[in-house]
């Protein structure tokens, strides 16, 4: 476990937690609004804590180069294993660092396994937590974010949220309104601070891809990609539909393993490493769609405006369906030939921005923060 020094000239200390590449788009915008505040004679510092869940370049190191996000103070160094492995060695290596210096706070972001072994780790040290991104659902327990997002909601104290939907998750749950703040979405800050920045990957040029004439695909949910024949399916789904154009692809380290025994696929895949936020970012821009089984991508395709189809049977994003220009599909693949028809046709729905992406979530968080430290 790695430490640096650390800033101590304010008085009320919060940890910040990020372990994997879905956290670190959503730690920078509070990094920077704390740092801003403490330019104004603010009373938060923070101490960035990296447990280590993804510890490559790819997966780690050029979303800190890109986004301006500083070193960590504190490195658990977490490195490889099962959940179950990972989620033993973050808590034993967070505790630790919790006993030889308390902090004020523990703030984790979004439902990785970091978020949810710190939250259990402070909360049993009696340190308070709050939870960003907090009270989204999918309803699916089979995939392993919803017990994170689940667990941690249960021991959270202060929860900050992104929508309507999740604060009413909560209060079906029982929390009380003066515990809900409805702040916005700390990723959509990251994009809307970054879209002039957004660059072409080296390979663009290289494919000769066109603006609006090529498609991203992104899949690395189980049970879409675990199983030879089931990711098989669906790559020849996606290339039946896609008319001819280029099909991106970035793969998922988890993906690849299956990918590997796969053999005769079209020739309009293009198979690249995962990208760094802004190139893959571009990418999406300037996509006819995309195809995808993630979350977070369907909130930064709503905002960009650009067509996205989720190869899942739910969602925790539902207002990029509601509102948004996602569309839910499910696992079959036959459900894509009739999307990519829509699609085509130019008959996809255009969708509005939901309420407070707005890009001031960061100090949204950070004010409301100072007010509940000042008073404990």
């Amino acid at each position: 476990m790695s430490t640096a020094t650390q800033n101590t000239s304010a008085q009320i200390t919060v940890d910040i937690i990020a372990g994997a590449r879905p956290n670190f788009m959503k730690i920078a915008p509070i990094i920077r609004a704390v740092e801003e505040s403490q330019l104004r004679g603010g009373s938060l510092n923070y101490q960035l804590v990296h447990t280590g869940q993804h510890y490559d370049a790819k997966m780690s190191g050029d979303f800190f180069t890109q986004l301006g996000i500083p070193a960590p103070h504190v490195n658990l160094e977490v490195g490889s294993g099962t959940q179950a492995e990972q989620t033993a060695v973050i808590m034993t290596r967070y505790e630790r660092l919790l006993l030889d210096a308390r902090s004020a706070l523990c703030l984790v972001v979004g439902d990785v396994t970091s978020t949810m072994a710190c939250a259990i780790v402070a909360q049993k040290l009696c340190v308070p937590v709050a939870h960003i991104e907090a009270g989204i659902r999918s309803g699916d327990w089979t995939m392993p974010e919803e017990i994170n997002r689940m667990v941690t909601d249960s021991i959270t104290n202060y929860f900050f949220t992104t929508s309507e939907v999740a604060n009413n998750n909560l209060r079906k749950s029982g929390i009380t309104n003066e515990r809900i703040f409805f702040v916005g979405n700390t990723m959509i800050d990251t994009l809307l601070a970054n879209m002039s920045r957004l660059q072409p990957p080296a390979f663009f040029d290289e494919l000769k891809l066109q603006d609006k004439q090529y498609f991203v695909l992104t899949l690395h949910r189980p049970n879409n990609v675990d199983g030879e024949n089931t990711l098989t399916k669906m790559l020849m789904a996606v290339a039946a539909g896609a008319r001819g154009l280029p099909i991106v692809f970035p793969v998922h380290p988890r993906t690849a393993k299956t990918l590997k025994l796969i053999a005769g696929l079209p020739s309009n895949f293009h198979f690249v490493d995962p990208q760094p936020y802004l190139e893959f970012n571009y990418l999406v821009q300037h996509a006819k769609a995309v195809i995808t089984d993630s979350g977070g991508i369907t909130e930064e395709t709503t905002v960009m405006g650009v067509p996205c189809m989720t190869l899942r049977n739910s969602t925790e994003r539902p207002e990029t369906v509601t509102m948004g220009t996602n569309e839910l599909l499910g696992t079959d693949p036959a459900a894509l030939a009739p999307a990519l028809e829509k699609l085509f046709a130019g008959e996809w729905k255009k969708g509005t921005i939901p309420p407070l992406w707005d890009g001031k979530t960061g100090p949204r968080i950070v004010a409301a923060l100072e007010k509940l430290l000042a008073r404990s």
